[in-house]
């Protein structure tokens, strides 16, 4: 369990801090993190999420404080407990919210104002979204057991709390009708 998420670890800092497909390292990783201040979030998030998925107490508590800080610093709410694909690019970090109940694929686009949530305290639902997919600005995806398809777009403002197939495009045609229109 510890190696795969390892794994994922590297595989996570070199897309997204690294930014390369040279094999990974660390010290590129580390040059890269000091260099690109974009990508000190990504860095820092993904070291976090590795130990509070991993480590003993001590690790949780050190992860939850850089979570914390990260918190802070961006504007940016992303749960140790989520789990993300490599590839994650948020466009801007203001208002971002996603739970820790959420199972996300490769390739995430995210933009400012998105939460990503459950509806109750208590729920033991999960929300699943795929591989490639692209969340507009100020939109919701809350719900239980959601799931969103591969290759998808939601579009600005949109809410959305029901299941979403592969290839679409989402938006908001009004604040009651929700459009799915399929890719050709």
């Amino acid at each position: 369990m510890k190696e795969y998420q390892y794994q994922i670890l590297k595989s996570c800092l070199q897309r997204e801090v690294m930014d390369s497909e040279k094999d990974f390292s660390w010290f590129r990783t580390l040059h890269r993190a000091i260099k690109c201040p974009g990508r000190r979030f990504y860095f820092w998030w993904r070291i976090a999420n590795y130990l509070y998925k991993t480590g003993g107490k001590a690790s949780r508590k050190y992860a939850i404080s850089v979570n914390r800080r990260l918190r802070n610093k961006y504007g940016t709410d992303i749960n140790l407990g989520a789990d993300i694909g490599p590839g994650m690019k948020i466009s801007h970090f203001v208002g971002i919210v996603v739970a820790d109940c959420c199972e996300i694929g490769s390739n995430l686009n995210i933009k400012q104002n998105v939460t990503i949530g459950i509806k109750y305290d208590n729920q033991s639902g999960k929300i699943y979204i795929g591989d490639n997919v692209i969340i507009g600005a100020n939109s919701c995806i809350i719900g239980c057991d959601i799931s969103i398809g591969n290759n998808v777009t939601i579009g600005a403002m949109s809410f959305v709390d029901k299941n979403v197939p592969n290839d679409c495009v989402v938006y908001n045609q009004r604040t009651d009708n929700l459009i799915y229109k399929q890719i050709a």
